[in-house]
């Protein structure tokens, strides 16, 4: 096998063994055992193993299973829009809005419609920050506003306009049946509704929420789980000052 081309790794390279979790809706028993082997078949692996089954409620059973996956992949095809973005620390972050823009930066963030989640907004705006790592409310030249959860698109949009901020944040943790991607669209369609689309730049995050993702439903960039406050001040900071050379060349 190429070196492009990779399978899951078990025991040894390229062997193919991952494990999947699922719950399949009856009653634990040696025929729900063989159900849940068959399905797997189904879905091109092989050597299936159902190695746990336990009863989770009245006819739902979940599973653990082993199984070799049959499909390679030529990893020389995989493309994906990435960041092309100095990380800098604290300090250096600081430094640059203080000396390019002589002004602090403005950021307003919350969970919008029904998720009445705040981990993932704090975790990057509130002072203490995550992973030892700085929130932006830390940072002494940015502003940070941090609305909390279930905050409606239209408050979210008075108040960016109100504090006239530089970025907005948006975070949604709860992914069921795609909320999180109607609510992220709601938004983008709020701002394209009263031509606003341009004057703020637009960050999302959460956990399913990936760069290329948000890139597709109309933001500057998208930021999964384990992000560091750093990271999105690092990009902030890069995209503003580079919009502001560029609005001098012009």
């Amino acid at each position: 096998m190429g070196e492009e081309m990779i399978k899951p790794y078990g025991d040894t390279l390229n062997d193919g063994m991952v494990q999947l979790s699922f719950t399949l809706p009856v009653e634990n028993s040696p025929r729900a055992k063989k159900a849940a082997e068959i399905y797997v078949s189904k879905l091109n692996f092989e050597d299936v193993s159902v190695v746990h089954a336990r009863k989770i409620a009245d006819n739902f059973t979940c599973f653990v299973v082993y199984a070799r996956a049959i499909p390679i992949l030529d990893y020389s095809t995989v493309k994906v829009p990435e960041f092309k973005i100095k990380p800098m620390d604290f300090y250096e972050i600081n430094e640059i809005i203080k000396i390019k823009l002589h002004r602090p930066l403005m950021v307003v963030g919350a969970t919008i419609g029904s998720d009445a989640h705040t981990v993932g907004i704090d975790a990057i705006m509130n002072m203490k920050g995550y992973d030892q790592d700085y929130g932006l409310e830390r940072y002494p030249e940015i502003n940070a506003c941090n609305m909390g959860a279930q905050v409606p698109c239209e408050e979210l949009l008075e108040k960016a306009i109100d504090v006239k901020a530089d970025v907005i944040l948006i975070s949604q943790t709860v992914t069921k049946k795609n909320a999180h991607i109607r609510n992220f669209s709601e938004f983008i369609k709020l701002l394209e509704e009263k031509n606003l689309k341009r004057r703020f730049l637009l960050i999302a995050g959460g956990p399913g929420i990936s760069n290329d993702l948000a890139l597709k439903l109309g933001y500057d960039a998208g930021f999964g789980p384990e992000t560091r406050p750093s990271q999105v001040a690092s990009f902030i900071v890069t995209k503003i000052t580079e919009q502001k050379s560029a609005k001098r060349k012009i």
